[in-house]
């Protein structure tokens, strides 16, 4: 099922991303995270970091990588969102989910991450999927829990004075690693 239909998010349409999409990705991923225009969603991690949270060059690096797969969501022809795949094994890594801040909280991004744990399993055979959230981000992590992930505790620190993530605004950030099993 790669098209339906909806009446909260019209024509959904998933694809893998190509080097000509990184201009187009990059400016999403940093309104659904950074500054004044990602406080249009809920996702927003404006109060705690500030910067860049994503660069072209490290956009271009997820769609490179040899078992990665950056999948792009349009809707009716317009990117919407994106989220990061990448096989680690038994498991698949999700990351660099972002969807535009103004369509944020109508359904789609249930519905992207259930396809993408469809996909995981179709295409790498996985157990699990794990990702890293910022473990401050309560809300965030919570809406993880209701989609079946469970926190794990294991956690690891922040990459602070590497700019290329980000401009901390608090000295207590690190992320935590988040696991649902696929199986």
């Amino acid at each position: 099922m790669d098209a339906t239909t909806s009446r909260e998010t019209g024509r959904i349409h998933y694809r893998e991303a190509v080097p000509e999409d990184v201009p187009v990705l990059v400016p999403l991923v940093e309104s659904a995270y950074r500054g004044d225009a990602s406080r249009a969603g809920w996702t927003t991690e404006a109060d705690i970091l500030r910067g860049q949270r994503v660069d072209a060059e490290g956009v271009t690096a997820v769609i490179a990588a040899p078992g990665s797969r950056l999948l792009v969501v349009e809707r009716d022809g317009e990117v919407v969102a994106c989220c990061q795949l990448e096989h680690r094994g038994e498991a698949a890594y999700f990351g660099m989910f972002a969807v535009r801040p103004e369509l944020q909280g109508a359904g789609l991004g249930k519905r992207i991450i259930a396809e993408a744990e469809r996909r995981v399993r179709e295409l790498w055979d996985v157990r699990e999927m794990h990702m890293t959230v910022i473990s401050v981000r309560e809300e965030l992590i919570a809406w993880y829990e209701r989609r079946g992930y469970r926190r794990t505790g294991r956690t690891t620190p922040f990459p602070y004075g590497d700019e290329r993530f980000g401009v901390p605004q608090r000295d207590d950030l690190e992320f935590e690693l988040l696991v649902k099993p696929l199986v």
